[in-house]
This record gives structure tokens, C-alpha cells and sequence, in this order.
């Protein structure tokens, strides 16, 4: 099956020094989604944000551009046809793959549930978001 010319990906930390894309973890693999459609990558962007995820961005890239990365890096990937309603998973990682040397301090556990709380308030306002976006 041929891929399409273009597709969307997500982008964790676009345009930074840990700029990462965003990738499930199946099995022992990393797989790497390619949306055919702009609209289904923002959808499934929207549900990873209503899971407390960072905010991912969404960009265009040839097909053949990131199934070299693919490769390169020993990812599986999987193109998302338009209209096919992807969602993510309901864990996600705390952890990426990369690791930099100024990467941020441990949060005390009295920062965590703070900030848990008011995760839980955001993803209920994203959740009724969503609601409204899926019609339900």
C-alpha cells in the first residue's frame, strides 16, 4: 500500500531542543502515526490534550521524510486513512526516550497533587470540549 504524499504528524516541543515526535508504544516498538488527514491528526491531538499530554503541534511532512525517520530510528509507523477515528491510548508514558542534561527537577509530591488537581479541572473542561466537538 502506497502511503499518501503528504501527512501530519505530531510534534512534541516543536522547533526546541527536545522536540520529539510523538509515537505509541506497541509491543517493544515505537510506532509513529501519519494522519492522512489534517483535521483527524487535530482531532486525536485534542484527546491526547484532554489526557493531561503536552500539547503537541501538527505538521506536514512527505510521507517518504518520515518513513525514513522510521527506519533510521527503528520505528514502526502506521498511516491513520482520513475519516478513521484514532484514539489514543489511556496510558500514556511519564517518560520520553530522549533524556537531556537540563532537563527540569523532580516535582516534590505536595507540587503533583497540586497540580494533578488542577489537571483534573482542565481535562474536565476539555473533556465537555470534546463533547461539543463529537456531537455527544
Amino acid at each position: 500500500m502506497l502511503a499518501p504524499q503528504r501527512i501530519y504528524v505530531l510534534l512534541i516541543n516543536a522547533g526546541t531542543d527536545r522536540e520529539g515526535i510523538h509515537s505509541l508504544q506497541i509491543g517493544d516498538r515505537q510506532t509513529v502515526l501519519m494522519f492522512e488527514s489534517e483535521d483527524d491528526a487535530i482531532r486525536y491531538a485534542l484527546m491526547l490534550e484532554a489526557q493531561d499530554f503536552p500539547t503537541p503541534s501538527i505538521e506536514a511532512f512527505p510521507a517518504e521524510e518520515i518513513e525514513g525517520f522510521c527506519r533510521e530510528a527503528g520505528y514502526n509507523w502506521e498511516i491513520v486513512k482520513e475519516g478513521q477515528l484514532e484514539i489514543p491510548p489511556e496510558m500514556i508514558v511519564d517518560e520520553t526516550t530522549w533524556t537531556l542534561e537540563d532537563s527540569p527537577p523532580p516535582s516534590s509530591p505536595q507540587q503533583e497533587t497540586e497540580e494533578r488537581e488542577m489537571s483534573d479541572e482542565e481535562l474536565d473542561a476539555q473533556r465537555r470540549a470534546l463533547e461539543k466537538l463529537f456531537g455527544n
